[in-house]
């Protein structure tokens, strides 16, 4: 039987990020698996987003099932996966940067204020850095090249 929303004004053929609250409550409590899809396609698309939240909020309250145990899951996976993602982002830009410069670990590290050893675990993504110490690698890169290319 396809899923369908009573008294609202939305379809579930419509953006799921559309629908009203009892739409997507609809859809946890009375789905099957084809009608939960666009919910959690939109979970890993945006873990942090307004469905995400919305369903974490529906959570919250709903009496704990095997249904509830499915969506809080996919909305702990999709945000570990995106936060390793962003980790491997900043590992890149970092790489990135320290290439750019023309120098060694050794050499740049020392330009941003940190020893080798700790600029090798942000370049391997085995420790983010702080906003402040990225914004420093990014600039202390720029720079060097600017500085290099006037040399």
């Amino acid at each position: 039987m396809a899923l369908r929303f009573r008294n609202v004004d939305a379809s579930p053929e419509d953006d799921v990020r559309t629908w009203p609250h009892e739409a997507l409550v609809t859809a946890v409590d009375r789905g099957l698996v084809p009608d939960w899809r666009p919910i959690f396609d939109e979970i890993r698309r945006s873990p942090w987003g307004p469905v995400a939240r919305r369903v974490e909020r529906y959570l919250a309250y709903r009496e704990p099932d095997g249904v509830g145990t499915l969506f809080s899951l996919a909305v702990e996976r999709a945000r570990r996966d995106r936060e390793r993602e962003d980790r491997a982002e900043v590992a890149s830009r970092i790489r990135a940067a320290v290439a750019r410069s023309g120098l060694t670990n050794a050499e740049f590290a020392a330009l941003i204020g940190t020893s080798a050893s700790r600029l090798s675990t942000y370049v391997n993504g085995k420790v983010t850095p702080s906003a402040a110490m990225l914004v420093r690698i990014e600039h202390i890169s720029v720079a060097h090249l600017l500085h290099s290319s006037h040399v």
